[in-house]
Formats: structure tokens, sequence, C-alpha cells
């Protein structure tokens, strides 16, 4: 059994709290919007009214925020109450060079750090089955392990090294939303000349083009159904990660850059908070 803060309980932050609990550990949780933690109380988490007093004891914090600036911010709130030997397993995605802003906070405060960005959406978040991502000090693995191990079915190893990991989840994430993305142009490419839009998912399904992702999210945007697994406005926050990671590597971005582009017009047109197959209403005809 290990004491574990959970810093961040959304989408993703609170059903791992809830297989963390489930797993036997004690958790403690904070979120900014208190009523999304609230409710983790009823599985037995204890709800902190600070980051600080959310990670007083903690063996390991967590963290699941939406950006750097966010996550950097949590953790100097935190530090007051900070154990030098914990471990922070930051498993929100910020990119290398956030991580190594992190990475340095973490060493200021004499913690651990593990690079930790997960794959997968909400589902597999209550499923205990995320793909953990992770990167930094051999030395630390053995006392994440638990941690990892209830709140995914796998992990892959990027490294030794803290932000290879994050590396990594940029490059998934570049196949996950321009898959997407995609997958809304076919979608719209057939309506447009007449043809029934779900007939273009069946024609791939089960061969060699076809995916389970892009079955899913066209399904959704045919019908509508863009309750937030992963949200746009997120979306559109790892596509500037993703861009700057290109730049900073020389790797052409015209395809990323318009990507990046339909995502933002479908945030101005007020789908930010839906799910990233609302990039469909940027690509349909307009008038």
């Amino acid at each position: 059994m290990v004491d574990i803060a959970v810093l961040g309980t959304g989408t993703m932050g609170a059903p791992m709290a809830r297989n963390l609990l489930a797993a036997g550990h004690r958790v403690r949780v904070w979120n900014r919007s208190a009523d999304k933690a609230a409710p983790l109380a009823e599985d037995g988490a204890t709800v902190a009214g600070s980051p600080a007093e959310a990670v007083d004891g903690a063996e390991v914090v967590l963290t699941m925020l939406f950006d750097l600036d966010a996550t950097r911010q949590t953790i100097v709130q935190a530090a007051p109450s900070l154990a030098t030997d914990a471990v922070w397993v930051q498993t929100g995605t910020v990119g290398p060079e956030g991580t190594a802003v992190l990475a340095a906070l973490a060493a200021e405060h004499g913690l651990g750090f593990l690079d930790a960005p997960v794959l997968g959406t909400q589902k597999p978040a209550e499923d205990g089955a995320l793909v953990v991502l992770a990167s930094g000090d051999p030395a630390l693995r053995d006392r994440a392990e638990p941690v990892f191990a209830a709140i995914g079915s796998r992990v892959v190893w990027a490294g030794d090294r803290a932000g290879m990991a994050s590396a990594l989840k940029l490059a998934c994430n570049a196949w996950v939303l321009t898959l997407t993305t995609a997958t809304a142009q076919s979608l719209v490419l057939a309506s447009a000349q007449g043809v029934e839009p779900m007939l273009f998912l069946e024609a791939i399904a089960g061969g060699g083009t076809d995916s389970a992702y892009a079955q899913l999210k066209g399904r959704a945007m045919l019908s509508g159904s863009l309750a937030p697994a992963f949200e746009l406005d997120g979306g559109l926050k790892d596509l500037g990660l993703i861009v700057d990671a290109a730049g900073a590597g020389a790797v052409p971005d015209q395809l990323l850059a318009a990507v990046r582009e339909l995502f933002a017009e479908a945030s101005a047109g007020g789908h930010g908070s839906e799910d990233i197959a609302a990039v469909y209403a940027a690509l349909r005809p307009r008038g």
C-alpha cells in the first residue's frame, strides 16, 4: 500500500484515482475545481482543500493537469508539504521542453521525477488500461510500479532521461489527431459527392486500412455524440506542442500545421469543450 496524492481529477485524473483506490492504496486528491474532486470521497479518497494538504506525507505525487503552467503552479503551491524523498509521477502532456522545466522544479525540491504521460482517453482510464509512456531515473522504477500497475495495462519505457517519454507522447498524439482529422475529411468528402458517409467506414472495415479509432471517432462525428473523451481544446494545446517539436527537429510541419489550424477553427466555432471528433465541424462545407 502506497500513500499517493493525485493532483488533477478531471476526465483522466478521477478514474486514475479510483483505480489507485481499488488497488488498495491510500489516496488524497485535489482539483482546482473542487466539485470534480468531491465525488471521490465516496470511493474512499481523502479530498484535500489545497495541493499542500494533498501531498502532506505522500510517497508518490501524481499530476494530471491541463498544461505546463497549471502543473508548475500546483507543485509550487504544494512545495511546503512535499516530502523530500517523494517521487513525482508527471502524467500530463507538457512536451519535452515543459518536462525539462518540471524536472528542474522537482530537483529544486529534492523530489524523484518520472516523466510518465499516458496513452488512452476516458474509457481506458476508467478500465485501468492506459498505456504509460515512462522515462527517467531507473532507480525510481520500482517505486512507481504499483502506481503504473493500477492505472495502466502496460508500460513502455522510453529511456533513462526525463523528456523522452514526453517526446514519444507527442509522436503518438500527432498520429491520433491527424487520424481523427483525416477520418473527418473522408466522411465530409463522401457526403459532398452524394454518398452516404457511413459507407466510408463500412468500406474500410476489417481491411488493412481500417482503424478502431477511425471507426469510433467517425461514428461519433456522424451521430453528433461529442461528449469529451479527449477534449478538442486539449488536442489543440497538444498540437501546439507537436508543431513546436517539429520545428525544433527541423521536421516539415505543413501537415501538422494544417491539422492545428482546423482544430483552432473548430474551437473558435464553440466546440472546444467537445470531443476531438468535433474537428468534423471545421471540415464541413460552408453555406
